[in-house]
């Protein structure tokens, strides 16, 4: 059900996977439906043999039936179906039901992991599964199936609606997302048999959506097994190297970490810890990042571009040899306060690496990882990465949220790690409803699946975990979605800050606020949870529809008015018959067009006018009365605004254009642009000014002037003289040598005041002559 994966044969206690949809594959045509509901010898029945050891140890009998009978209904389905592997299709469900069964899931589980290709792959249909395996089965099999019967347009898309309706089914179910983890698992173990393009497309998928998904929830073992899976399929050559150094690197400190062993099981006892120690290897992708790291790094630190050539070249044959850690071990402990006293005890007979200690207890990972991490220097200075943990931390750190059915206990950690997964699903389905697409989407996904973390705390001490990378806009949503809303500023440290700035673990984070929710388009271009970016564009989006009814309605009244017409005077029946003979909603929704410019104004009253007469018999006066102006004061922003090609300030001739999709743009009446629309009716309408003494408007000066000494400071205060601000200057010499060109954006109130001022610069000796810049000039 996933894509296009050949499969080698797999025992059915092998593991699980995201399976690749068989009816990709040339040599496994659909199948027709089961002829009989009676089950006939398959050549699979022992590997469901295997399957049903492993249930019976927690499931009932009736439970182990329904599961036995979905087997031979999914080995029906598929018939002959062959994979490119050459084995019978069915191998590949009884290998995903045989990892969901290592944890523990249930019976409805069970029977979808079975029959999870037989949507996608044969004629059966999710009413027949739901007829036979209950509605559970059914939906959790709809949730696992591709959207194969619908047209995208990019691959990219396809992935991100399939993605999404995986989400959807996941909010509802976390069951799913194991079985689609168990599917992928499967098909990463026997991607040999495809070709080296299709491994590596399938491979990077895994490592930016699958594997960073197993993270999160915290199936460690899936993880790590992903990741190595991908590694090996994508990067070949590069996974045999480092396979060798490892085990090189291996053999000459096996000697020293055998002591640095025997030294810790020698000091536990003596400070009254029972411990089971467990060595444990870095893994090669573990280790091939780190050094992609390092690399990164090394590239950072030299701005020539030969320099820093020369010096990855030789970074690449030294990296392996910097990554020190790759060999550790793992404490289980009895308790909490064990796992504190192992680490003094580790302490006291062995120096800790500087900057190398995470305490994952105080502060868990968004996963419910929990444990104790530091780095000693043995004997002979070889380090080792030490994990100290308790049993309970142990379970949740292999199994994450399967855990919940693997240990049936009521465990207070684990029912706590179901609901924080539930609120992280739900921020991705936020994340899609306000996205700008499907690229968009699958990308803030990859962000937001396993970035990095950076802990940040709060004035009142509260510890907030946040993506690297993260800003002080990030952290006041993930305060409250209000507290981002209303934020204007914030204090770092009990320093002020910009916005924008890269939060670092240990920082103190001060939001300040103001009394309105003002969020700046601008945070778009710098948050980096999806949760922020959800939470602006969803605000951004409900004030732009606001903004466009309120000027949609203005522009209807506009346009009713010369008729002896208002909005309100239009009869209900009137709406009623309009709205329904254009497949309307409501009358908000034909504000919003008019005020988007989706819908002339003069047109939607003249339809309406018509409606009208019918349903009421009045008549309007007719075409004989002007449109009145639109009265403006250009703070509107939004679906009004300020066209910059002109800049029109208060005092001067505009005229307003109805643009489609992004509603009224004020220009000057002897703009061009204004100039080109004025044949176009319907798309334009005259306005005018409302006094606004508040408002600062951004206008461009030219003047053309002398070269001289102290000129610039002159001009600028002859500019400041008059209450003015300047934005922006630029100075250019071109063809007008020997004087100087000088283009100025100042900010006035109005054209009278922007009149003295350039009556103030006319009077600085150098300035040969000052105009208003003109469109395009």
């Amino acid at each position: 059900m996933e894509s296009a994966h050949s499969h080698a044969p797999q025992a059915a206690g092998s593991g699980a996977s995201v399976a690749a949809p068989c009816s990709e594959d040339p040599l496994c045509p659909p199948s027709a439906p089961p002829a009989s509901a009676e089950a006939l010898p398959c050549p699979t029945d022992p590997l469901f043999a295997l399957l049903k050891e492993k249930i019976a140890v927690y499931l009932k009998g009736e439970d182990i039936a329904r599961i036995e009978a979905a087997y031979h209904f999914a080995a029906e389905a598929h018939g002959s179906q062959i994979r490119k592997s050459g084995e019978l299709y069915i191998v590949h469900p009884l290998a995903v039901a045989s990892i969901v069964a290592d944890w523990h899931l249930n019976a409805h589980a069970l029977c979808a992991a079975l029959l999870h290709d037989v949507v996608e792959d044969t004629y059966i249909s999710k009413a027949e599964i739901a007829e036979r395996f209950g509605q559970t089965a059914a939906d959790l099999v709809d949730g696992l199936s591709k959207l194969d019967k619908l047209q995208f347009r990019s691959h990219e898309e396809a992935q991100a609606a399939n993605f999404y309706k995986m989400l959807l089914a996941m909010s509802n179910d976390l069951q799913v997302i194991l079985i689609k983890l168990a599917d992928r698992l499967h098909n990463m173990r026997t991607l040999f048999v495809m070709r080296p393009d299709k491994r590596r497309r399938i491979a990077s998928e895994t490592l930016e959506i699958y594997a960073p998904i197993a993270r999160r929830l915290g199936v460690d073992g899936v993880f790590q097994e992903l990741e190595d899976l991908a590694f090996v399929n994508k990067y070949p050559w590069r996974h045999r190297v480092l396979a060798r150094a490892v085990a090189a690197e291996r053999g000459n400190r096996r000697r020293l970490l055998a002591q640095l062993q025997a030294g810790i099981e020698e000091r536990l006892p003596q400070w009254g810890v029972e411990a089971e120690v467990q060595g444990r290897e870095k893994r090669l992708y573990s280790i091939y990042r780190k050094m992609a790291e390092r690399i990164v790094e090394a590239h950072h630190n030299y701005a020539l571009a030969e320099a820093r050539h020369n010096y990855a070249v030789g970074e690449k044959r030294r990296a392996f040899s910097h990554v020190y850690d790759i060999h550790g071990f793992r404490l289980i402990v009895p308790g909490v306060s064990a796992c504190y006293l192992a680490l003094g005890a580790l302490h006291s007979i062995y120096q800790p690496y500087p900057d190398r200690f995470k305490d994952y207890i105080a502060i868990p990972r968004e996963n419910g990882y929990r444990s104790l991490h530091t780095t000693l220097i043995g004997p002979g200075g070889v380090l080792a990465e030490v994990q100290i943990r308790t049993r309970e931390m142990h379970r949740i750190a292999e199994s994450g949220v399967a855990a919940h059915w693997l240990y049936k206990e009521d465990d207070k950690n684990i029912n706590e790690l179901q609901q924080q997964t539930h609120a992280w699903l739900q921020s991705l389905l936020d994340l899609q409803m306000n996205s700008g697409g499907a690229s968009e989407f699958l990308e803030q996904v990859k962000v937001n699946l396993f970035p990095g973390e950076v802990f940040v705390i709060s004035p009142k001490g509260r510890i907030f975990t946040l993506p690297r990378g993260s800003t002080p806009v990030d952290f006041a949503y993930a305060v409250h979605t209000d507290v981002g809303h209303r934020c204007v500023g914030c204090r770092i440290n009990s320093d002020h800050q910009p916005l924008n700035t890269e939060l670092q673990s240990g920082d103190q984070v001060e939001i300040i606020t103001s009394a309105y929710p003002s969020p700046n388009p601008a945070w778009l271009s710098y948050v980096r949870t999806g949760r922020a970016r959800a939470r602006i564009r969803h605000f951004l989006k409900n004030k732009q529809q606001d903004e466009a009814v309120s000027l949609g309605e203005r522009l209807l009244n506009l346009a009713l008015r010369p008729h002896g017409f208002t909005v309100d005077k239009i009869a209900p029946a009137a709406w009623e018959r309009f709205l329904r003979d254009r497949g309307v909603a409501s009358i908000r929704d034909i504000y919003a067009d008019i005020g988007l410019g989706n819908r002339m104004p003069v047109a939607v009253a003249r339809r309406l006018l018509l409606a009208q007469e019918r349903v009421g018999g009045i008549r309007g006066k007719g075409e004989g009365v002007a449109m009145p102006r639109l009265k403006i004061h250009g703070g509107e922003g939004g679906v009004m605004h300020l066209a910059r090609c002109c800049q029109p300030i208060p005092g001067d001739a505009v005229i307003g254009l109805i643009r489609r999709g992004h509603g009224l743009e004020i220009h000057l009446q002897d703009c061009p642009v204004a100039i080109r629309m004025r044949g176009k009716l319907g798309r334009w309408v005259d306005a005018d000014w409302e006094p606004d003494e508040t408002r600062l408007f951004d206008v461009t000066i030219r003047i053309l002037c002398r070269p001289g000494h102290g000129m610039l400071v002159r001009i600028a205060n002859a500019i400041a003289a008059d209450d003015c601000n300047i934005q922006s200057a630029v100075m250019d010499q071109g063809e007008a040598a020997p004087h100087v060109i000088l283009r100025m954006t100042l900010q006035v109130r109005d054209r009278h005041h922007l009149a003295r001022v350039m009556r103030r610069v006319r009077q600085v000796p150098e300035v040969v002559r000052i105009a208003r810049a003109k469109p395009g000039v």
